[in-house]
């Protein structure tokens, strides 16, 4: 899957933009504000405090969004480069990066100063249309400025509807007197996350809702005539969810599919291991699908065999993990990112846990 769309060099800082018509710039400083504890994993750095002026006197910056809970992993997994962090966002030097734990990248950010609600309201729809807030303090300001935007609907997506293709600017007050916004963001949907309408009677777990956003951000997804291999499948949400697309699902799991899964006509189901079956055995598959509770070196090893057999063409894996990261997990990690044509990501549905894309 490609990487993240590098954008064109911006300049950044209270200069960044113009003025609202009739206002003229701030020219006090951003103040300081305490770092946020961290949530999970790494504690904030001691840059946490940093006003806006700092980080743009230190050249080009990207803003990452955590999902909840997670802040911490995505700051450790920045190290570094981490300027500054307001939970759930994480300010960091250079061009964006295709970080695992960062559920919406902003892709061009801007800060500057504002003399009131009126003036970033204006200066924020001065640029686009479509905006969101990504509250990280002085909440009832934000919310004033929030109102004076045009709405934006938020309907929940019809899988397998495509993701909405208006881009969805995000923006923040990092103090009472600095916006800092973004008019292109790596994700078209508010924080990262998209929001479906559900159906809470046939499926047989709530997983399906996992696989239904991966699907509906990738550039591809399984369809009729292909054959999708469910490793650990039961008791059946992805089965439902691929055989729901045209595509034929070949499961294996020692637990068995409910049954009205099993039964649908374009799913079969064998008892075993997900680790006992060979590639050879298998032969050609279009898709690789497994959200197999296991060590993630123990799937970096099945994964290994089958891309050394070089019979399936795309895969995607959730990657368990248990507690905080160690060393034998940090390696597996790095190994799964640095596979050519792959990429680690956390999907809002995902928990402690990512997902591991390949496309041919």
């Amino acid at each position: 899957m490609a990487a993240l769309a590098r954008p064109a060099p911006l300049a950044y800082g209270p200069a960044a933009m113009p003025a609202a018509p009739g206002t003229s710039p701030a020219s006090a400083p951003c103040a300081p504000a305490s770092s946020t504890p961290a949530s999970h994993g790494t504690a904030a750095l001691g840059t946490a405090s940093l006003g806006l002026d700092e980080i743009a006197a230190r050249g080009p910056f990207t803003v990452y969004q955590a999902a909840p809970g997670y802040a911490g992993d995505l700051a450790a997994e920045i190290g570094p480069d981490l300027l500054a962090r307001r939970d759930p966002l994480l300010i960091a030097r250079g061009a964006p990066r295709d970080l695992a734990w960062a559920q919406n990248t902003w892709l061009s950010p801007h800060a500057a100063p504002i003399a009131s609600i009126g003036d970033a309201a204006r200066r924020l729809k001065a640029v686009q249309r479509n905006w969101h807030c990504v509250p990280v303090g002085h909440f009832r300001r934000a919310a004033l400025i929030a109102e004076k935007l045009p709405k934006v609907a938020a309907r929940p997506l019809a899988f397998p509807e495509p993701a909405p293709a208006a881009p969805l600017g995000a923006w923040t007050l990092w103090d009472e007197s600095a916006l800092l916004f973004s008019p292109r963001c790596s994700s078209p949907f508010p924080d990262g996350a998209p929001r479906f309408a559900e159906d809470r009677e046939t499926p047989p777990n709530r997983a399906y809702l996992k696989l239904w956003e991966l699907l509906t951000i990738l550039p591809e997804r399984p369809g009729p005539g292909q054959l999708c291999l469910d490793l650990g499948g039961a008791p059946g949400g992805w089965a439902w969810v691929l055989q729901s697309l045209g595509a034929r699902v070949y499961c294996i799991d020692k637990a068995p599919l409910e049954p009205r899964i099993a039964r649908l006509p374009l799913v079969e189901t064998c008892r075993g291991s997900a680790f006992g079956l060979e590639p050879e055995t298998a032969g050609a598959v279009d898709w690789l699908f497994s959200d197999v509770i296991c060590y993630p070196e123990r799937l970096l090893g099945m994964l290994r065999r089958w891309l050394a057999h070089g019979e399936c063409r795309r895969y995607c894996c959730t990657v368990k993990l248990q507690g905080e990261t160690d060393d034998a997990t940090r390696a597996a990690l790095d190994a799964l990112r640095a596979i050519p044509g792959s990429r680690l990501l956390h999907l809002s549905q995902n928990k402690h846990e990512l997902t591991w894309v390949k496309l041919s």
